[in-house]
């Protein structure tokens, strides 16, 4: 039980530098077992669509049960192993079923709890406002309802408090583009008649945490219009719970029901009685009443006849069981700072105010281990010693990793400094993230910028009509800021211009072959999120 492989997917591209970080990086080599594999299928590219990538034949082949999901850009502080313990005592198969491939059998559907609505997945969105908050952050609407209360109550620490259920998500963008054309947000009678307490939230994110039953994959590999496994698989699911009819459109029926396989070989949905209930033989269980299980027979109308025998009465078809779609539930964290940070870091501006926050807690000589951040470093400034005494530091909010050079008379506040990075005599940094390798020069003054890898920010004489001031900036991987510059909201970044046709590109002019430019950053659509 538990977690048994963990596999990384990633385009062809990027096979060798990720197998070269799992195999070189300190951070990395000392993770606990089990240890990653990669998987870099051969049409997998960086503009594949989530959705599409769970039905690529590498990644059907690798999912043989229940899996997780998780994205590449998470930066996640709750233990992963409460919301583990909360999907399995809510939605996991009965009897530690997965429901997935058996040696050479195919699925087992039902065995685990899928006909009576169990075996259902488990999301985590966060609050994207409050302290930390990004103008212009992605954003996701969310509508849920409450769990029925449990007979016994969950302890004071359990998540279970924070968990409701999913009936609709999609994406603030979308919700603006439906808001628009309708004038307004229509709502399905048949959402308000089967839930009559809907919350809707739209300030929070997806964290594209997933926790899934193997069934999904059946899903999502039946439906290929599915692209997105965050707006379509789970807005398609969370709507097939209160729509009816849309759980066999979507081949539900199929996958959740499957019938004995043709040459009489049990396919696994004997293995219970349909007529025995086993969770709700649990003493603890809460779960709605039978009554809308029974059978469901069809007749045609009268005027609907054969057309080889006008005279002859249609049959009446078998009665059909009402189709059960297991929920996909919503651990939605409250707000506010003393929970665990739970954040995708996918923008700048992302990436500096988390990088800001990990360099306020405290480091593991400090604390302890065992009451450290799972983020927390092993020192606030790897070597102190090497800091000049004229040199002003602020060790409880700021991390300077090793071989960091500081000359004398330097300024850092709230500044997180990678390897190998040289700051010159004289600089202020405030609220800078400086990537491996990069060079502030003498007297430079950064305020709330991101230096990439070996880019380098020339310095000059404290004295003098030029100085150079960057302000809320963007310096790319490599390049040069020459001294005096001064600037505010800009990117410097480095680009190639193709070269004209018929002529080598190697001998292309310099001055257009390779060329710097700093744009001024463009706001975000600042629309209602």
């Amino acid at each position: 039980m538990g977690v048994t492989n963990i596999t990384l997917i990633t385009p062809p591209e990027s096979l060798e530098a990720i197998d070269a970080a799992l195999s070189q990086n300190p951070h990395l080599t000392s993770l606990p077992a089990p240890k990653p594999d990669i998987l870099a299928p051969e049409g997998l590219t960086h503009q594949t669509g989530t959705g599409e990538i769970f039905r690529l034949p590498e990644v059907q082949a690798t999912i043989t049960g229940d899996f997780i999901v998780l994205p590449c850009d998470l930066v996640c502080e709750l233990d992963g192993a409460s919301l583990v313990e909360t999907w399995m005592v809510e939605e996991a198969g009965l009897g530690g079923a997965t429901g997935g491939r058996k040696e050479t059998r195919s699925a087992t559907m039902g065995i685990g709890g899928e006909k009576i609505g169990r075996r259902g997945g488990l999301g985590v969105w966060y609050q994207t406002k409050g302290e930390g908050s990004i103008k212009g952050e992605e954003t996701d609407f969310i509508a849920t309802t409450p769990l029925p209360p449990p007979l016994v109550p969950p302890p004071a620490d359990s998540l279970r408090r924070d968990i409701s259920n999913l009936v609709y998500t999609a994406p603030t963008d979308t919700l603006n583009d439906i808001t628009e054309e309708n004038k307004c947000f229509p709502v399905r009678h048949s959402l308000l008649k089967k839930h009559g307490r809907i919350k809707m939230l739209t300030t929070h994110r997806d964290a594209h945490i997933y926790f899934f039953p193997y069934w999904v994959l059946e899903m999502m590999r039946k439906n290929e219009k599915f692209e997105s496994v965050s707006e379509e698989v789970l807005g398609w699911w969370a709507k097939a719970g209160w729509q009816d009819g849309l759980g066999d459109k979507l081949g539900l029926r199929d996958i959740l029901q499957r019938p004995a396989s043709s040459n009489g070989e049990d396919t696994g949905d004997s293995v219970l009685d349909d007529e025995v209930n086993v969770a709700a033989l649990s003493s603890t269980w809460a779960g709605p009443e039978d009554s809308t299980d029974a059978n469901i027979s069809t007749t045609f109308a009268s005027r609907v006849r054969d057309p080889d025998a006008p005279d002859a009465p249609l049959p009446v078809l078998g009665p059909r069981s009402k189709l059960k779609i297991p929920p996909i539930l919503a651990y939605v964290q409250p707000p506010g700072p003393s929970h665990p940070l739970i954040k995708r870091v996918d923008t700048a501006p992302l990436l500096l105010t988390v990088s800001l926050r990990l360099a306020r807690l405290p480091s593991i000589e400090d604390v302890g281990k065992d009451s450290a951040s799972p983020y927390a470093h092993q020192a606030k400034i790897a070597h102190r010693e090497s800091i000049p005494k004229k040199c002003r530091v602020e060790a409880e909010n700021s991390l300077l990793a090793e071989n960091v050079t500081v000359e004398e008379k330097c300024n850092i506040k709230e500044s997180v400094i990678g390897a190998n990075c040289k700051i010159g005599e004289g600089a202020r940094l405030m609220r800078c993230l400086l990537m491996e390798g990069a060079e502030v020069g003498e007297n430079v003054q950064l305020t709330g910028c991101i230096l990439g890898r070996w880019c380098r920010v020339e310095g000059g004489p404290a004295k003098g009509d030029e100085k150079t001031v960057l302000k809320d900036c963007e310096v790319q991987e490599g390049q040069v800021v020459e001294w005096g510059t001064e600037a505010k909201d800009e990117k410097f970044m480095r680009f190639e211009l193709p070269s004209d046709e018929g002529e080598p590109e190697d001998e292309a002019d310099d001055d257009f072959s390779h060329d710097s430019t700093h744009a001024p950053l463009e706001e975000d659509d600042t629309s209602l999120r």
